[in-house]
């Protein structure tokens, strides 16, 4: 997994109020996209990760800075990047913006490792991440 990571998103009529602007909860659902294939991508599989271990990622804290809207059949990419790693949580810093650069969100996500039975915190098992995943260097946004 790279420091930085994106994913394409399109804006669909679902997505959108009846004045073909994004709705406000889509961008949830897009961040939530993006640090799902972000972990994807660095080969693991949330749903084996629950079946195996009993643990699951559940969002502890989130921040949504809302720039400009999205409308209509916009191309979009989320970003991912790793700003923080703690025994039992991961601090994602996420940006939403138009394919042509435009920013139209930024938002800070720290989500928790839970032992589903109980849903209490528990440290991330050491081996669950490639020595690939990185953090972002100290000071940068």
């Amino acid at each position: 997994m790279n420091a930085e990571f994106s994913w394409p998103v399109r804006i669909y009529w679902e997505d959108t109020d009846a004045g073909g602007v994004v709705y406000h909860a889509s961008y949830v659902r897009f961040l939530e996209r993006g640090r799902t294939e972000f972990l994807r991508s660095g080969g693991m599989d949330q749903v084996r990760l629950s079946q195996d271990t009993g643990l699951a990622f559940v969002v502890r804290e989130m921040t949504l800075d809302f720039l400009r809207p999205a409308r209509l059949d916009d191309e979009l990419l989320v970003t991912v990047t790793v700003k923080q790693r703690r025994s039992a949580s991961i601090l994602f810093a996420q940006e939403i913006h138009r394919i042509d650069g435009t920013p139209l969100l930024r938002a800070t996500v720290r989500v928790a490792c839970v032992e589903l039975a109980s849903m209490r915190p528990v440290a991330i098992p050491p081996d669950l991440f490639p020595h690939s995943l990185v953090v972002a260097p100290a000071g940068e946004p």
